[in-house]
Parts: structure tokens; sequence; C-alpha cells
């Protein structure tokens, strides 16, 4: 299992598009990867999205 909290948040576009292809190889290979982000671009390349408002289930999605 992979926890990243923020992951891309601090890198530029393409390091961070190298780290999003090194996290989906991982769930490709069968690691279960958990992103938390505001990133919607990192966010639209999820399997599954669960979206939180004041703590609780905003909405959830599944690609």
């Amino acid at each position: 299992m992979i926890l990243a909290d923020e992951p891309t948040g601090e890198l530029d576009e393409g390091t961070a598009d190298r780290l999003l292809a090194l996290l989906r190889a991982r769930a490709d290979a069968g690691a279960a990867v958990l992103i938390v982000t505001h990133d919607l671009h990192l966010a639209a390349n999820a399997d599954r999205r669960i979206s939180l408002r004041d703590g609780r289930i905003e909405s959830e999605a599944i690609r």
C-alpha cells in the first residue's frame, strides 16, 4: 500500500507527470495507492475518486 498526501504539491509539471506514471505503474502491478490531493488533474487519473466536504463524503466516482 502506498499512501501519498499531496505528492505533486511542490513539483514542476514534468516531475509531477513522472511521479504520476510511477504511481500508476505500482497500482497496475497490484499495489493499493491512496492519494490525497486538491489537484484536479491528478484526481482525474484515479480509478476511484471520493470527494469530501466538511469531513463527509460529498461524491464518489469509479472509472
